[in-house]
């Protein structure tokens, strides 16, 4: 009897489990769930941007004049970013525009560990180089950043060029410039042994330094001298942009507290001071602060190994011709930035 029954029930020694359909319909309504949330984000970060959709009561966006920078879109809600392609290229807000050999490079890498920092990895060059490609090209070079960031370049020699500071307030008046500086003297040694390390047939330190060693004259012509003048070069920007607007990091202190610089940095870029000591160790070997946590990396980052050159013996009288070649440029390099960076 017991045998018929399952036949005609058609189950297998038992009745089924009531649990079994109630999982399935519980898996069922999950994915249906997820679905209808990925369509509803979708929607709202894309189609609001469709042509001829304006939300009501608001106004249709202007057409941009001639020579007018039409406006940034919208940054997207991190949901929609993350769906549609996290935020849009925009035109750096913040460069760092020198020195070279100054530590240009250690504080664009200490600047990236900060979550609302954005910035270019490689030196675009344009404002010196490329102007001529148009702001198109150098937006695109730009990384996408959400509402909020900032984007951020830096090339180095822009502080040394005539024409980039009329560019740069052409671009966009309200820029913030960064320049980093350091003892001329020893830049220009650190610039001659970057040279060096290239080019080991070239004349020494010393021949170079001087037009007539005799009578001891500078030759200002040679780019590593000439980029330590930097109150002359600082005119030349003070013509497009207020003081207020530039900020003059110690290549020094970047080395020695580089968490003291980084929140004056994040001061001016209005940041929150998300860096501060708990980011970085010293580095004995190479002599430079290095990260504990690199950027995008849980693994700690020195710089690379072009950075703390150990410098040629330089004669020490040229060190001292040069120290009182600077002093009348520093000493008015120190009034115009209302700074003692303390090389003399």
């Amino acid at each position: 009897m017991g045998q018929r029954l399952n036949r005609c029930l058609d189950v297998p020694g038992s009745l089924p489990s009531p649990l079994v359909p109630l999982k399935r319909r519980l898996l069922l309504l999950s994915i249906m769930l997820i679905l209808w949330l990925y369509m509803f984000y979708s929607c709202a970060g894309s189609c609001a941007a469709l042509p001829g959709l304006t939300p009501r009561g608001s106004a249709p966006p202007e057409e941009s004049g001639p020579g007018e920078q039409r406006a940034a879109p919208a940054a997207l809600s991190p949901i929609s970013a993350f769906l549609n392609g996290s935020g849009s290229k925009r035109l750096p807000q913040a460069i760092i525009i020198g020195v070279k050999k100054g530590g240009t490079r250690a504080l664009l890498e200490f600047l990236r560990v900060h979550p609302d920092v954005r910035a270019v990895g490689a030196e675009p060059h344009f404002f010196d180089r490329n102007y001529e490609r148009g702001l198109a090209w150098y937006r695109d070079l730009m990384p996408r950043t959400l509402e909020g960031q900032i984007t951020m370049e830096k090339t180095p020699s822009y502080f040394v060029t005539k024409e980039a500071p009329a560019r740069i307030s052409s671009m966009a008046k309200g820029t913030k410039l960064i320049v980093v500086v350091r003892d001329p003297v020893t830049r220009a040694i650190s610039d001659y042994t970057q040279t060096l390390s290239k080019k080991p047939d070239i004349p020494t330190f010393e021949s170079l330094t001087f037009k007539n060693r005799t009578t001891g004259l500078i030759d200002t012509s040679w780019s590593a001298i000439q980029i330590g003048i930097y109150a002359k070069h600082l005119e030349n920007w003070l013509l497009y942009f207020p003081i207020g607007q530039i900020l003059f990091v110690s290549g020094e202190r970047l080395i020695s507290d580089p968490a003291g610089e980084l929140g004056r940095v994040q001061d001016f870029l209005g940041l929150k001071r998300i860096i501060t000591d708990k980011h970085f160790y010293f580095n004995k070997t190479k002599g430079f602060p290095c990260l504990k946590k690199a950027e995008g990396s849980s693994k700690p980052h020195c710089l690379g190994k072009t950075k703390g050159r150990t410098h040629p013996d330089i004669d020490q009288e040229v060190v001292q011709r040069l120290r009182d070649f600077y002093r009348p440029f520093n000493m008015k390099f120190y009034q115009m930035t209302g700074q003692d960076f303390g090389w003399d």
